[in-house]
């Protein structure tokens, strides 16, 4: 065996096992898991949409209301511009003012979502109208589902972070430059909660 061709050999076995730490270092399992972090954040935005596209619907519903309920209404809708004027990108997800300011603007507008929906109690002409009842329905099924996108999104995080967090693949996080995902967290009590709409149809 020549001298070249044990050099080659020694090159080849170099490159598998630098390959093999690479792989064991979580080089790869690291951004796999970040890029399903960003995924299931798409889910949850998505979400909160389709509760936000709910709410001119809501409007065009309540019109009838007494003052008291159109004042409750505009808040609902300022709430509703404000949280879909946020965005929050797969590179914010490593900021926890940005989804600090996220979590406030969609916790306003499941505020006042639940405390508009509260005072139509008061009206049976409301409570009555078939396109109501069917907006509740919708609300509450949407509130469920930003609950459930929400908790796999935590998850989610929880094993991106807890990948870049331990050993071996930290070393992969870190040759990435990866840090560590903010997992959502509601900003109001019981934000994440879907309301109950039962008694109120």
């Amino acid at each position: 065996m020549t001298v070249s061709n044990t050099v080659r050999k020694g090159r080849m076995v170099f490159v598998m096992l630098a390959a093999m730490s690479l792989a064991a270092c979580g080089f790869n399992s690291v951004p796999t898991k970040q890029e399903a972090a960003k995924a299931k954040w798409a889910d949850v935005e998505a979400a909160f949409q389709e509760r936000a596209n709910l709410v001119p619907n809501l409007a065009a519903v309540a019109k009838g209301a007494a003052q008291q309920e159109k004042e409750i209404l505009t808040g609902v809708v300022e709430a509703r511009a404000k949280a879909t004027s946020i965005q929050i990108s797969g590179d914010d997800l490593q900021d926890p003012a940005k989804m600090e300011q996220f979590s406030q603007a969609q916790g306003q507008l499941s505020a006042g979502l639940g405390r508009l929906l509260a005072s139509f109690e008061a009206y049976p002409d409301i409570k009555s109208n078939e396109n109501y009842r069917m907006l509740q329905n919708q609300l509450e099924g949407q509130e469920n589902r930003i609950r459930i996108t929400i908790r796999d999104y935590n998850a989610a995080v929880q094993d991106y972070n807890t990948e870049v967090r331990t050993f071996p693949s930290m070393i992969g996080a870190k040759l990435r430059g990866a840090d560590p995902l903010v997992p959502y967290k509601a900003t109001t009590p019981n934000a994440e909660v879907a309301p109950s709409l039962e008694g109120k149809i």
